[in-house]
């Protein structure tokens, strides 16, 4: 029998506490954000305070489609679409569109004085302790899911969309009709 060496013994070693570590802190990553919520999928309810002190749950918007925005101030997409998301929030709310912002800003007062800066007129609400966020499986801004009237996820799109781009107010204007 071939006699054991460091050189034999340390690589395995190395690996095998690498394996160990890896699986020992994997909840921890996956406690960063859930399971990431699809297309299909009936969109998580949740329960969040305007800073004005408005409640605002997911299922209050039945029967309306819920264009429900994750972002911050603090992410360049995030504030680039944010001009766009505003006038589609206009041009779709009589139509029974309602966009939700929700953002994971820590600092209220850069959230409000962004959100007066920016003219945003759009329902908006701060989950500083990212427990929405994280109960959609979001981790990168801006995420953005379409709910429909029954509550389910029939799009989801992750990063700057351009919300007054000819494609998109076609495509919402099908999911309306549909």
């Amino acid at each position: 029998m071939p006699r054991l060496t460091k050189d034999h013994v340390l690589p395995g070693l190395i690996a095998t506490l690498t394996v160990a570590f890896l699986i020992s802190i994997r909840p921890s990553f996956e406690g960063l954000s859930g399971p990431a919520v699809r297309e299909g999928d009936e969109a998580p309810e949740f329960n969040l305070m305007s800073d004005s002190g408005q409640a605002i749950q997911l299922k209050d918007f039945r029967g309306k489609f819920v264009i429900l925005n994750f972002w911050a101030t603090w992410c360049p997409p995030c504030v680039e679409e944010m001009p766009s998301l505003a006038r589609f929030s206009e041009e779709f709310a009589s139509r029974g569109v309602v966009v939700l912002g929700v953002s994971v800003d820590e600092d209220r007062d850069v959230y409000q004085k962004f959100l007066e800066r920016a003219g945003v007129k759009f329902l908006t609400a701060r989950d500083p302790g990212r427990k929405i966020s994280r109960l959609y499986g979001t981790f990168k801004f801006p995420e953005t899911y379409f709910i429909d009237r029954s509550g389910r996820v029939v799009q989801k799109v992750i990063g700057k969309a351009e919300w007054t781009d000819p494609e998109m107010v076609r495509y919402m204007e099908s999911l309306l009709q549909g």
